[in-house]
């Protein structure tokens, strides 16, 4: 497993493309989240804003571009050949793709903990320039408030699995363009068509399932009961959404030649 994990990691950090993915990760999440920080206001006391998500806001742009790098470094070694060379070197599959999700996860973290910082800062420097202030029932976002730091620290996580299952979901097609593009559409199309359910029964239970939807609650600290899935409950299904994602990948790795 070391020689493995030695291995993805020198291929991820020679090569151009997932360090410069890694790098627009971190500034897209930042920088989105500035501008949604800027663009809002708070009128008067009990304006019903949901200040920290507001300042999140870049994770929603930030998690496509780790869905491309973890769909990259599969889909580049099948689009190339080099897959062949990979399992020569590293034959059991489930190490390879145990690999490959630990490199992967750890480039998701170095961009998701500085764009998440960014995204902090800027909605504590900007927003109270917005109405975000104690006259109106605001504290600056500060991470020793509770809800706070777990909707921030539940960022990096949601953007970390968001990785993981796009990684299995690459491993499991093989192709980097379909990859990437059923990655988006589980990432952003699916959340549309739920939209347009004219139950809201049916509604609230398929956003309580959805990756996207489920894990994207821990980004909310107010009105938690109107949720369709609680923060904790909703990253939990993310997660088990990754993991099925990782297990059928590496099951069509073990049954399929490279």
């Amino acid at each position: 497993m070391t020689a493995a994990l030695y291995a993805e990691w020198t291929k991820l950090r020679t090569v151009a493309g997932p360090f410069w993915l890694v790098a627009l990760a971190a500034v897209l999440t930042t920088a989105l989240s500035a501008a949604a920080a800027g663009a809002v206001t708070c009128a008067g006391a009990g304006c019903g804003v949901d200040a920290p998500m507001v300042a999140l806001t870049g994770v929603q742009l930030g998690q496509a571009v780790v869905a491309v790098l973890a769909v990259m470094v599969v889909g580049d070694e099948y689009r190339t050949g080099m897959i062949r060379t990979t399992l020569a070197a590293t034959p059991s599959r489930a190490v390879l793709l145990g690999a490959k999700s630990v490199v992967v996860a750890g480039a998701t973290l170095a961009a998701a903990v500085p764009g998440v910082l960014g995204a902090w800062l800027a909605g504590r420097l900007i927003m109270p320039g917005r109405g975000f202030t104690a006259a109106h029932g605001y504290a600056p976002l500060s991470l020793t408030d509770g809800g706070t730091l777990r909707a921030f620290a539940g960022a990096a996580l949601y953007l970390t699995l968001v990785a993981l299952l796009s990684l299995g979901i690459a491993a499991a097609v093989r192709d980097a363009p379909t990859g990437v593009g059923v990655v988006l559409g589980v990432l952003y199309l699916a959340p549309i068509l739920v939209a347009v359910v004219s139950d809201p029964d049916w509604e609230r239970r398929l956003r309580q399932i959805m990756p996207s939807d489920a894990g994207s609650a821990i980004l909310h600290t107010i009105d938690l009961p109107a949720l369709p899935i609680g923060p904790w409950p909703g990253l939990g299904v993310l997660a088990l959404w990754s993991a099925g994602a990782l297990l059928l990948g590496g099951l069509l790795l073990r049954l399929r030649d490279a």
